[in-house]
């Protein structure tokens, strides 16, 4: 392990200078910019007077939790395509979080999913196209640029009459799909 390192980040994450640091922890400058490149090591002790500094302690420096991943790329998505709509979960796992985005893209004429009554709320954004958001007691026409906001009290699904294709940005919490 790379103590040096996970120390400057944690400094660099709490927006502190080396020289503040070495304040807190009435260390020197030149100590702290050594055990930061790797090139010292401290005793346990000082390494518990360092973190308690920056806020953590010994435990939670030496867990091995993983960081999670924050950021997803194209490789990270998993695509369902049926024959009414290709569906794009854009964060992994999401069934473990709060909420779940997804990308609905609806071919002229294609239908989402219905959604049946269920606790929570759902946001759309539309990205391209025009959908018809048809619910039990209405429908609305949703265009580019515009949103929709819903309670899962009713169903729901969406609908694409337009010869274009569709595609809309869908946040439901907790997770549905």
């Amino acid at each position: 392990m790379e103590i040096g390192s996970k120390i400057k980040r944690l400094r660099t994450q709490k927006e502190l200078t080396l020289e503040e640091l070495a304040s807190r922890c009435e260390l020197t400058k030149g100590f702290l910019s050594q055990l930061e490149r790797d090139l010292t090591s401290p005793s346990i002790a000082t390494l518990a007077d360092i973190l308690e500094a920056l806020g953590s302690s010994l435990s939670e420096f030496f867990s091995d939790t993983p960081e999670e991943k924050i950021v997803f790329g194209q490789s990270d998505f998993f695509v369902d395509e049926r024959e009414d709509c290709t569906i794009r979960w854009i964060v992994p796992n999401t069934q473990k979080n709060q909420m779940e985005p997804i990308v609905v893209e609806l071919p002229q004429g294609g239908t989402s999913f219905p959604s049946g009554p269920h606790n929570g709320e759902e946001f759309g954004y539309v990205i391209a196209g025009t959908v018809t958001l048809i619910t039990d007691t209405a429908s609305y026409v949703v265009h580019r640029g515009e949103t929709f906001y819903l309670d899962g009290k009713s169903s729901h699904y969406l609908r694409n009459d337009k010869k274009t294709k569709a595609q809309v940005l869908w946040v439901s919490t907790p997770p549905l799909f």
